[in-house]
Parts: structure tokens; C-alpha cells; sequence
């Protein structure tokens, strides 16, 4: 199926015409492996568009074939047709959504708990609201016990292994056609409902559209502003910057550091006093001199020299 709407018409004198979403199948013709491979069923053919030839691996105690969509994509929906022998090879397998070659990375979009040899369709269908690299096929026999109609090793049987959604990303709805929020994370939105799977920093809600409340920002709204912005607690929704100057003694985007040694005050903008007893050495947020003044100066910053008469202080 491809990534055109189908039309349906009916009626007599009235034509009625029902526009029917249809999604592109993204993982055809990709590049696919798997972990071995039994005689002449590659993993190729679990992605050709015809069900009547299969990927096959060897009995092992685990089994793993995984395809390459070729760049990050959005995905709606996984359809497997296994091949139609003993289920028990089967039964128990996991689908992954990853970024990486390693399932670890990625998002664990489905694994089989409750399906006997007389109940798992032939298709099936997994909703998959995740958006990846890679989808990978996993099935082990490495920790007994399993239930009797279980083998006691796993393959790969897939004739074919379809991975729906829209051709592009950041579309959704009927026919695609609609353009998802514009704050969702790297424009990825549910394909049916167009609510956002991830936000840009920032942003919050459903569809991204109500900005992080004050105090807050970046990733969900996660993260509290410094209390050492001169507005403690205020802050840019996406970056954290301080909105304005930081309090004396700090400094930095976010007002996180500060004042270097022989800096003080508002931005750690001023120079301490090299009149101090310890030359440039002050308090980092007064610019009071620590350990006195040097002979001649007096004030608390040691900014005022003393007067002299006859040459005697």
C-alpha cells in the first residue's frame, strides 16, 4: 500500500465518495539482517512486498532481525506476517524501536506475554507511537521456564514485516495532509490525533502549546531556574538564561559560577582593590578587602588613600 489516500465510492444517482488514510509502508525494499541465516531465506525477503517467500534463521536460543528505514522516521503502526508453521518458534518475540543497531537504545514497542499457539493472528498488528532508526525483531529461549507450547529454541519466520506511518515527518491525519504542532520535538506528532510525542524545550502540554509556567524550563518544564538571577527564579523557558543580570558575586548565562578571584559585584564585573592587604583580593560580592589594606590606604574596599603631614602617616 502506498502513501495515497484510497477513495471509495458508492451510491446511484448520488455519488458519495469516502476518503480512506492509508500509510506508506517505510520499510520496503530497505536494507534488513539478521542475526543467521537458514539456506537461501535472507532477511531481504521479509521487506520485498510479497509474503509468499520468508526470512528464516537457524534454531538458536536467541533470534534477532532488524530493518533500516533509512533515517529517522515516525512510525503509526508494525504489521509481521510470520510464516505459517509451529508458532511455538515464535511465540514470545519482541519489536524495538531504536536510533542504534542495539535494541538496548531504543524503545521496547511490543512483546508477546499472553499469545498461544491458537490465538496469535496471522497478521500482527502493533500500534507503535514511536519515531527510530531501526525496527528490531527479538525473540530468545534463555530464561526457563516457558509455557509447554513453547520450543525450546526460537528462529526468525517472517515473510514479510511492514512499518506504516506517513511518507514524511511532521504531517498527520487523513491523507497526511495536516502539519503537526510546530513546537513538537523535532516535528514528530501522533499520526491520527497529531498530539506531540516529545516537545521542544521550552514547551509543554499535549501539543506543545502552553509554554513552561515561570520558575521553569527546558526539557518538559523540568528544570528550575537559578536563584541567583537578579530576578531569583527567572528565566528563559527554553535556554534557562537569566532574564536581565545575575545577583552580586555570580556570573554566567544561567549566573551558575562564581566571581573569579579578584572579580566582585553584579556580573562579577568589578576589580577588587589592589590596595587590599592581599592585593586583588575582596569579597566576591561586596568587594570588601580581605585581611585589611596595604600601608597608605583606608575603606572598606581600601579605595581611599590617607593623608600624610610632615612625611609621618
Amino acid at each position: 500500500m502506498t502513501g495515497m489516500a484510497l477513495l471509495l465510492c458508492f451510491g446511484w444517482t448520488v455519488l458519495l465518495c469516502l476518503s480512506v488514510q492509508a500509510y506508506e509502508n517505510l520499510a520496503l525494499h530497505q536494507p534488513a539482517w539478521q542475526s543467521s541465516t537458514a539456506g537461501p531465506y535472507t532477511a531481504d525477503l521479509a521487506v520485498d512486498g510479497y509474503t509468499g517467500q520468508c526470512a528464516v534463521s537457524f534454531s538458536g536460543q536467541t533470534a534477532e532481525w532488524r530493518v533500516d528505514l533509512g533515517g529517522e522516521k515516525n512510525i503509526h503502526h508494525v504489521v509481521i506476517h510470520h510464516a505459517d508453521w509451529d508458532p511455538g518458534y515464535y511465540l514470545g518475540f519482541s519489536v524495538y524501536i531504536s536510533n542504534t543497531t542495539d535494541k538496548e537504545d531504543g524503545v521496547l514497542c511490543f512483546r508477546d506475554t499472553h499469545y498461544a499457539k491458537a490465538t496469535i493472528p496471522h497478521p500482527v498488528n502493533i500500534t507503535c507511537p514511536y519515531h527510530g532508526i531501526y525496527v528490531i525483531y527479538y525473540n530468545n529461549r534463555t530464561h526457563p521456564p516457558y509455557p509447554d507450547y513453547y520450543t525450546s529454541y526460537t528462529d526468525i519466520v517472517l515473510c514479510e514485516v511492514e512499518v506504516y506511518d506517513c511518507p514524511s515527518p511532521g504531517y498527520y491525519g487523513e491523507k497526511c495532509s495536516l502539519d503537526c504542532p510546530q513546537n513538537c520535538q523535532d516535528v514528530y506528532c501522533d499520526s491520527v490525533e497529531g498530539t506531540c510525542l516529545a516537545c521542544k524545550p521550552g514547551f509543554i502540554g499535549p501539543r506543545c502549546d502552553m509554554e513552561c509556567a515561570v520558575g521553569l524550563f527546558g526539557n518538559n518544564c523540568s528544570k528550575n531556574c537559578s536563584l541567583t538571577c537578579e530576578n531569583p527564579g527567572v528565566c528563559h523557558t527554553v535556554t534557562g538564561h537569566c532574564n536581565g543580570s545575575c545577583l552580586a558575586g555570580w556570573e554566567g548565562d544561567t549566573c551558575e559560577n562564581e566571581c573569579s578571584i579578584g572579580l566582585y559585584g553584579v556580573n562579577c564585573l568589578q576589580n577588587c582593590s589592589m590596595a587590599c592587604g592581599i592585593p586583588g583580593n575582596c569579597d566576591r560580592i561586596t568587594g570588601y578587602c580581605q585581611g585589611g589594606c596595604q600601608r597608605g590606604w583606608t575603606g572598606v574596599r581600601c579605595e581611599e588613600g590617607k593623608r600624610y603631614i610632615n612625611n609621618s602617616p
